[in-house]
């Protein structure tokens, strides 16, 4: 991980380099133990670590001093920043993510969508004649064969090819007519 941090190796201050020196010492395990606490969220953790490096240079707790471990105050902090940030989510109305509210509208125009064709098909349908509109339901609606088609409307197989085809192209007129492409 290459990282420049605010106290690089060519820093002037003494705070300076113990800035480096803490985030060398302490940062790789900070990151780990926040990335688990957001579940693998790289960017929030990143976020997390830094505001704790910074929270840490505001205070100047760049150093172990006597009875002072600034190991568990940082991972106080980062914790307590976690925390706060998931009560403030929760706090707000829940966000829509970029396409969740797009595929939410376009579901509601499928549906639309969806009845409107249905009863502009339902119309070309009353269109045809009464065999052609009986042969497409008993083979497209009802899901059959021809064979089947045929025992059910009781003629012969090729009947049923023959007004199945006839059907198909009126019902594609008919469609057309409507505005149907």
């Amino acid at each position: 991980m290459n990282v420049t941090v605010i106290g690089s190796a060519g820093a002037e201050s003494v705070e300076e380099r113990a800035l480096r020196d803490l985030y060398l010492e302490h940062g790789p395990a900070l990151y780990a133990y926040v990335l688990r606490m957001l579940g693998g969220d790289t960017h929030r953790a990143e976020d997390v670590v830094q505001e704790t490096l910074l929270r840490c240079w505001n205070k100047q707790n760049l150093v172990d001093g006597e009875g002072m471990a600034v190991r568990p105050w940082m991972f106080r902090v980062a914790r307590n920043l976690v925390v706060d940030g998931h009560r403030t989510r929760m706090a707000r109305p829940l966000e829509i993510g970029g396409a969740t509210w797009l595929t939410e509208l376009g579901a509601e125009v499928d549906d639309i969508e969806r009845m409107l064709s249905s009863m502009v098909v339902r119309d070309a349908l009353e269109a045809l004649t009464p065999a052609h509109r009986e042969v497409i339901r008993v083979t497209y609606f009802a899901d059959r064969t021809t064979q089947q088609a045929a025992d059910a409307l009781g003629v012969p197989q090729g009947t049923v090819k023959s007004r199945v085809y006839y059907a198909l192209r009126c019902l594609r007129t008919a469609l057309e007519e409507r505005g149907v492409r």
